[in-house]
Order: structure tokens, then sequence, then C-alpha cells
């Protein structure tokens, strides 16, 4: 049976975050690992009379067929948002899509032919690498600093990758590092594309969790070619259950994405595109998100505060201004994966680096979630990594 099979199922392996979740399922697990937002802030009294409403008002079209582009109310919701943010749009510069993952699916099949060159921060989202290496592309890893992507590297990666497509770039809280990309470097990105004629795919998710700060405007607002393809969700901001996330571009390459969603899945689930709406007409949204806020920052500070007390001295870590993830660097000849093999054992779980960097290397990094884990096991949770990381540390010295 194995010769029947495409080539590219050789090439894509189960994601690494969703075989450790497994794992984290059980209760005693204390999970560092996958990107979930806290379930005790779902809205749940909330959306059971938002679905009630949707059903009573308008039950009928919500159990029916949709267009592809998405509800237009909510199409014209999310323009408005994106108008807040600085980006000039409407309705026709917007696409729903189910999650913020099928937009990074769908731009691999409008963009990627085998061997094109996909352009990317070094560590970037695991689940964008597995999404365009279906394609078959080639990416080239651009090194970051506390200000995001290095722009001198990105420019010379440029001059020498003329078969370049696209930028992909999450430059608020980024994920896996947590780090935010400077306003004059996001200024840059866009001078650099405009210069050597590519695209920049801006995946925004973690934008309206910032907890520290001056906020940043999108990339997307600096752009004056129409090259900035622009996507975000609501799962971080709502419910991840929903699967309600949009792209914001030109409509001349939003018609693209439109013809290959409708073959992917016709539409995005249109109750669930009302619900959002509804929700967003009966109550206030941005409060919703500010109790996140708060709720995440104080998670963020006791993370840290647990590595400063925990960690042995020579461990690195970010110190992000929102979002949901911090970076670790432990000492270089240390193998994470080994170290995730004893905290397992332990009941603690995170994500190993080196499944970030899509040419592999940096096996010395993990990934920590702060805002998925009660305050009393992020304390706890920390320790347990603290002492088999200075047990490690001690072992290697004996030797």
């Amino acid at each position: 049976m194995a010769n029947h099979f495409a080539r590219r199922t050789n090439l894509i392996k189960a994601s690494e975050i969703r075989e450790i979740l497994k794992v984290t399922e059980r209760p005693e697990v204390i999970s560092f690992a996958g990107g979930l937002p806290a379930p005790e802030l779902f809205p749940v009294e909330e959306m059971k009379a938002v679905c009630e409403a949707v059903l009573n008002e308008d039950g009928r079209r919500a159990l029916q067929y949709s267009t592809t582009e998405g509800y237009q109310p909510l199409r014209e919701l999310v323009a408005n948002r994106m108008k807040q943010a600085g980006i000039d749009a409407t309705d026709n510069n917007i696409l729903i899509v189910t999650g913020s993952q099928q937009g990074l699916d769908l731009t691999g099949k409008v963009f990627l032919d085998e061997d094109d060159v996909v352009i990317c921060e070094s560590p970037t989202y695991l689940a964008a690498i597995n999404a365009f290496k279906t394609y078959l592309p080639k990416f080239v890893e651009i090194a970051m600093d506390d200000q995001g992507m290095i722009m001198a590297e990105l420019e010379a990666a440029l001059k020498k990758n003329r078969k370049a497509k696209f930028i992909y770039t999450v430059p608020d809280f980024q994920n896996p590092t947590g780090r935010t990309m400077s306003v004059d470097r996001r200024k840059k990105l866009i001078e650099l594309a405009n210069q050597y004629d590519l695209l920049i795919l801006e995946d925004n998710p973690y934008g309206e969790l910032r907890f520290a700060g001056d906020k940043v405007p999108p990339v997307k607002s600096f752009d004056t070619e129409g090259r900035v393809i622009y996507q975000s969700t609501f799962s971080k901001v709502l419910t991840p259950g929903v699967r309600v996330g949009w792209l914001c571009a030109s409509p001349d390459i939003l018609q693209k994405y439109v013809i290959f969603k409708q073959s992917a899945d016709l539409h995005t689930n249109t109750l669930a595109q009302m619900q959002v709406t509804k929700f967003i007409e009966l109550y206030d949204l941005e409060v919703h998100i500010e109790r996140i806020r708060k709720v995440y920052k104080l998670r963020r500070d006791l993370m840290i505060e647990a590595i400063k007390t925990e960690f042995p001295h020579g461990v690195k870590y970010t110190q992000p201004a929102g979002g949901l993830f911090l970076w670790v660097e432990l000492p270089v000849w240390m193998n994470a994966r080994e170290v995730l093999v004893r905290c397992l054992d332990n009941n603690v779980a995170f994500v190993p680096g080196g499944a970030f960097f899509p040419n592999g290397g940096n096996e010395n990094t993990l990934r920590l979630n702060f805002s998925n884990m009660s305050e009393e096991r992020i304390v706890e949770g920390i320790g347990r990594i603290g002492r088999l990381i200075k047990s490690m540390i001690h072992d290697k010295n004996r030797q």
C-alpha cells in the first residue's frame, strides 16, 4: 500500500506539539507545551446566549451553506477592526477562513511551487513550517534579536535568493520566542519587499494580547504597494473552538485564495461566523480581551520570577510584552529533547525548540507557554524543570 501514497506524505510528520499534547492530557501533567488559551476565560455563558440568539433570529441561514468569502456582517466587522489597527480595508479586502491555520495552507497553495524560497524568522512557527513544507519549498532562515528579524541579514538573503516568493513573519509576540519586531524594522521590511519584488505574509494571532509597552502598528499599516497579506484569528481573543480567522489583502490576491478555499471546504462554518458576529454585537469584546490580558500578564510575571529563582545561571530567556510564550536557551551542549524525556517522567512538559527551525539544529532551546496553567502550577512546573536542568549540568560537570 505504501506506493499508493503521494510523495508529500513522506515529507510531513505529525505535529510535534500535538504529539506532546497527547501525553499532557493526563491531569497530573503540568503542561507548558501547547499554545492554548486559558479555558477558564472562555465566555461560556455568553456563548450560550449567542447561540440561542443566532438560531432564534436567523436559524435557517445559520445552518445553510454560505459564500466562500464569508458572512458579510462579519467581514464588515473585521474590516472595521483593521481600520482601527491602521490598515485601510473594506469588506472586499477580507476573506474569512477556518482558523488562521487554513490561511497558512492556502498561502502555500496559492504561491509555492517546488524549490521556491520562503524567507522566515529563525526560529519560526512550527505549524507554518508544516503547512508550507507540503509544497516543497526551500526555507531561508533569518536570525533574530530582541527587536525581531535582523534586517541586514534579511537583505543579504534577498540578494542571494531571487526565487523567494514571500517573507513569513509573526511580528507581534512571535511564536515561539515572544519577541516583537520594532517599528523601524517593520518599515525596513516593507522597503526591502518593494525593492526585491516579493510578498509578505504577516501572521498576527497574538497582537491584541499586549500587556506591557506601547502598541506597535501592523506591518501592513506601512504597506504602500499591496504586498502584505495580513492574517489573524478570533482563537486567542474569543475561543479557538469556533475556528474563525481571516485574511486581509488586496482583492486580486484574495480572489486566488477564494478559488483554492472553494476546493478545500467551500466556506467557513456559517454558524460559527454568525456566533462570532453576534457575540461582538451583544458584548464588549474589548472588555473580554482586557480580562485575558490581566491574567496572562500575571502568569508571565510568575513564570519569569520562577525562572529567575529556579533555573541555573547562564540560561537565557525572553521577556515578552504580550502573547502566550517565552523562549529559553540552555547551554549549547544540552539537548532539550533529552530534558523533555526526563521532565515527562516528572509530569511536566514543554516543546523542544529544535522543531521551530525548518532547517534543523538549535536543539538546546525550548518554548514555554504561560497562558494555560494556573499560577500555582506554573511555579511548581518551572521548579521541576529547573531542578532537572541543574541535575543534568551537575552530572555533566562530574564527567
